[in-house]
Formats: structure tokens, sequence, C-alpha cells
């Protein structure tokens, strides 16, 4: 089938079958195009809870669709694609992160959400990038915390809050392999281009930028900005929703300079509209979990959910 057929099947199955689409900033833009609801991280966690679909397509990675199953254990979660992970969530193992979390007793754990269900499970809160630095704040000043898995998000709110909390060595490595050079580059042939970037970056590239803040962030920061080109340092994907938000903008990448091709996630570029179409017409790859893992990592996150609306964060 070619791509106009395939999106035709796959909107006729999702009201044949009465199901929602999720769809991440970093999925690809004909997959952004088919979303119901397309948001970062906790946007989507907010949709997933909400939803009573009985099938949930989740466009994105594998912890996003866990994520939204632990939300809606009753409801159908499908994946386009398995093998769609997170080095995030590869980075922390449960069996190594529990013996870490046993060693420090005294220490609560906040865990970011890109994570596996068994690390949510091993956590007393999980935090998305949007809310993680008010999430923070919000505990008392001697708490003792123990940050994973990225250890770049965790060092950012560290700066920003005074903190001391203990890391876990995890790291995007989308993010973390852009580099201040790189940007510094782009800085200097585009001077008065503020350079936006996502706190999953290494520290000497959020040094050199301008704002610093989730997807949503960066997008209301670029739409209220009057600059008329910017420089991103965040994954690729993203760049289809500023465009269409912005566009009379101009948005220049670390594509742009020919020494890095490190902004696209080949995890969240493995589902594609055949994948999408064979998953909503067979209704599998599905995310299955047990009533007690799912219970365990739920936890967390209503926590989360919980204390950004008293927080103000979310309505």
């Amino acid at each position: 089938m070619t791509d106009q057929e395939l999106k035709q099947e796959i909107l006729r199955l999702k009201k044949e079958k009465n199901a929602v689409i999720l769809g991440h900033y970093y999925q690809r833009h004909e997959i952004q195009e088919l979303s119901d609801y397309v948001g970062d991280s906790l946007a989507l966690a907010q949709e997933a809870q909400r939803t009573d679909a009985p099938i949930i397509v989740f466009c994105g990675v594998h912890f996003m669709a866990e994520t939204a199953k632990i939300l809606n254990p009753t409801r159908k979660v499908l994946l386009p694609d398995m093998d769609a992970s997170c080095s995030l969530a590869e980075s922390c193992k449960a069996d190594e992160f529990a013996a870490f979390k046993a060693a420090h007793p005294d220490h609560m754990v906040i865990s970011y959400i890109n994570c596996s269900a068994e690390i949510k499970a091993l956590s007393d809160l999980i935090c998305t990038s949007g809310n993680a630095e008010k999430l923070v704040r919000s505990l008392p000043a001697d708490q003792k915390i123990i940050f994973a898995p990225d250890k770049n998000l965790g060092g950012y709110i560290n700066q920003a809050t005074g903190r001391q909390m203990l890391l876990w060595n995890g790291v995007c490595t989308v993010h973390d392999a852009m580099q201040a050079e790189a940007i510094l580059k782009l800085k200097a042939e585009h001077p008065g281009a503020p350079v936006v970037a996502h706190p999953e970056c290494n520290a000497a590239l959020l040094r050199v930028a301008d704002f610093v803040g989730s997807t949503k962030a960066m997008l209301n920061f670029i739409k209220q900005h009057n600059s008329k080109q910017f420089i991103v340092a965040t994954e690729t994907g993203i760049l289809y929703e500023m465009r269409r938000e912005n566009p009379d903008k101009e948005f220049i990448t670390l594509r742009d300079d020919k020494s890095c091709a490190c902004d696209d996630c080949a995890y969240m570029k493995l589902n594609t509209l055949e994948k999408f179409y064979r998953c909503l017409r067979d209704e599998q790859p599905e995310i299955v979990m047990d009533a007690a893992k799912i219970e365990a990592a739920k936890r967390p996150i209503v926590r989360m959910l919980e204390m950004s609306k008293q927080l103000g964060i979310i309505k």
C-alpha cells in the first residue's frame, strides 16, 4: 500500500475499533499527523488516564506504552514496534538499581518517567522533564533523594535547586551526544538565534543554552519569543510541531552542522506507517503486565499526578 492508502486504512480502523492514538513529539511527522493527541510524557500520561477508548495505540517507545497500560489496566494498549525501547530505560536495570537503592535506605527514590515499569515499582515518585524541578523543590530540604535514571536531568535539577541528589549513572544517548562546541559554532553562524535545549543534554551544552526545558516548554518559549531563528538541541521529531505552530520561523539543528547527525532517536523512528497499520489491524503487539506489577508501578505515577495538581503544574 502507498503511504496515503495506509493513512486511510489507519483512520478507518481507528473509527471501526473506537481506538485512540497517542503520539509523542519525537515520532515521524506522518504518525504525528494521525494522532488524536500529540505531546510530551506528562501530557500523554494525562491523556492515557483520561481516555475511555477500549484500545490505545501508543506511538512512542516501550516505557510510554507501559505507562499507558499502568494507568489503564482494563484497556488494550498497543505499541507498533515492541523493540522501540529507550536508551535511558535500558541504562537502568531493575536488579542493579534495587541493590543501589538498598545501599541507601534513608533516601527516597525519584525516577524520571523514562524508565521501565520495574524501576517505577522501586520508586517513591515519578517525574517528567516538565515537572521535575517543581516536584523536587516541594520536598523538605533535608530529604535525601536518589534520582534515576538520567544523570543529566538530575544534575540540572541539582544545580537549579541547590540539592545534592544522588544520581544514577544513566543518559539518553541522543541528547548526551550533542556537543556544546557544535552549538557554539551554530551560534556564531546565526548570531541572535536563541538556543533551546532539553535538560537531558549534557551539562556543557546546557551552559551555552538560552532556554532549557521540556519539549512542551520549548514549544511555548518559541511561540512567545520574537526571534525568527532558533537553534534546537533536542530530538528532531519536535521540528514538525515547531514548524506547524510557527510557520514564519526557522529552526536550526545539529544536523545543519555537518559534523553531527546525532539528533535522531533510532528507537522513536522504529514506528512506521506500515507497523502502525498492522498493529491496529491485528491488535498486536500488545502491552501485557500482571496486576501486581501494575499496582506497584502505578503508585509513584499517581503520586506525581496528584502532586502536580496540588502545585498547579497540571489541572
